[in-house]
């Protein structure tokens, strides 16, 4: 295998896919990346396997192969190299031999025939949305998930395919944050989906502003493909709480407010501050975990939202002027 790439192409693939590589790895060869150059350009994959990552980017390759090489090792080196071309041989005895202009290293590697294959979408169920959109889908729920494992279904996104449209919901118990969107499959695929939260993260940092997003369904793993990418997980078990019970659109009392007034109010601390604000209905005190109301307003991008509220005792609502809606409990202060 001999192979020609800019320092730059090669530094972006390999960040791309190192973060699914984690410190403890009891497999060696996961801890590597496997390098498959092809006529015209290189691939990159790396797995714990539960995750798989893959991205590809142009080169020159003067002959064609494939090897597995330490990931975290390889992008260190790469990051530090000045701006140029970086041409990589290897020998019989799978050692990478590196240069970029005076810099000169061996790189000890393994076979490719030691990696896990990765799965195909071969007899797959497939979706199509925009990229930009499923992205925004994430952003504007996936802070509602919950943060420990005592239910691990509870940490993901539930991806609800129902009925022409893609709901995105997250909910830890005490908060619920949806999102939908119109999406064009038929009937026969709908299907609840619990994507988990490391591939939730993986999705909202490498995914575009727009273009084409393939969401394909097989034996419990879900893979997405999109520009030069591929991403593969697999699901979380278990059903998922029923979002359908806790949602409702009846409060009598609404308020309308400026999302940047809220979203600056002061954090720490004892404060008071009034916001000026449209309300109809009863006076009405009512009390909320203030890192929770904060959460949905750095995602919204609309000059004002809501908050529908019946009593000091019910759930509260935050809407948008996107198909969105965020459910959250009230807090209990005991009489002393």
């Amino acid at each position: 295998m001999k192979f020609k790439v800019p320092k730059s192409k090669l530094f972006e693939a390999l960040s791309v896919v190192q973060n699914v590589v984690g410190t403890k790895v009891t497999i060696p060869v996961l801890s590597n990346v496997l390098i498959e150059a092809d006529e015209g350009s290189l691939t990159f994959t790396t797995t714990d396997l539960d995750i798989t990552m893959r991205c590809s980017c142009e080169a020159e390759v003067k002959e064609q192969g494939k090897v597995t090489l330490p990931v975290k090792k390889l992008t260190g080196i790469v990051r530090e190299l000045d701006d140029g071309i970086v041409s990589i041989d290897l020998d019989d005895d799978n050692v990478a031999n590196m240069r970029c202009g005076s810099y000169k290293s061996k790189i000890n590697g393994m076979s490719a025939r030691d990696f896990p294959v990765a799965p195909t979408t071969e007899g797959a169920i497939s979706y199509n949305i925009d990229q930009g959109k499923f992205r925004d889908m994430l952003r504007k729920t996936h802070y509602a998930a919950a943060s420990d494992d005592s239910r691990a279904v509870l940490t993901g996104v539930l991806l609800s395919f129902e009925n022409g449209k893609l709901i995105c919901v997250a909910t830890d118990g005490r908060r619920l944050a949806l999102y939908e969107t119109e999406v064009d499959f038929p009937v026969e695929n709908n299907r609840d989906i619990v994507l988990p939260p490391r591939a939730v993260s993986e999705l909202q940092r490498s995914l575009g502003d727009e273009g084409p997003l393939r969401i394909s369904l097989k034996d419990k793993q879900l893979i997405f493909e999109y520009s030069d990418m591929f991403l593969c997980c697999k699901l979380l078990a278990g059903p998922y709480p029923n979002y359908k019970q806790v949602v409702f659109n009846n409060c009598s009392n609404v308020i309308t407010i400026n999302r940047e007034e809220t979203v600056n109010s002061p954090e720490i601390g004892e404060a008071v501050d009034t916001v000026a604000i449209k309300y109809t209905g009863e006076p009405l005190t009512v009390i909320f975990n203030p890192q929770f109301m904060m959460d949905p307003l750095k995602f919204l991008t609309s000059d004002d939202v809501q908050i529908e509220l019946n009593n000091a005792s019910s759930p509260g609502l935050i809407k948008s002027d996107i198909p969105f809606l965020y459910v959250i409990m009230p807090l209990r202060v005991n009489a002393v």
